[in-house]
């Protein structure tokens, strides 16, 4: 017998990884990009957070994000070495940097290193769902 329904599948929603080193940060961005991209219409599934590049590194072979929201400066491991490793090995994923830091100098290391776009922290978050939902 089978159903009529058909299941809602999770490979709808966008499946992002969140990188930033200060625990409050990643719960803030989690929580205004679930509401964000409700209000859009752009279903967001946060599956993860890690505290710096290199747990961004271990977390994107078991996570499969479809995009990381990177912060650039984190102990460890930047965000511009651990996107140039990511890229390297998931070469599809998207790594969007969010950064306090000078925008245009910012913008060139970023693309310099491999990530797909930039976004300056206190941007409208209407702005950064876009920005994350772009292909």
């Amino acid at each position: 017998m089978t159903s009529l329904k058909t299941p809602q599948m999770n490979t709808a929603n966008l499946r992002v990884l969140i990188v930033d080193d200060i625990a409050e940060v990643r719960q803030d961005l989690r929580t205004v990009l679930l509401l964000a991209g409700s209000n859009a219409g752009i279903p967001i599934e946060i599956i993860g957070e890690a505290a710096n590049g290199k747990e961004a590194v271990q977390q994107v072979a078991t996570l499969q994000p479809e995009v990381i929201l990177m912060d650039l400066a984190m102990p460890i491991l930047d965000g511009f070495e651990a996107t140039q490793q990511i890229k390297k090995l998931h070469p599809s994923c998207r790594v969007i940097a969010l950064t306090v830091h000078d925008y245009e100098l910012a913008r060139q290391k970023a693309i310099q290193s491999g990530m797909d776009g930039v976004v300056v922290k206190g941007a409208p978050v209407e702005v950064l769902v876009q920005v994350l939902s772009e292909s």
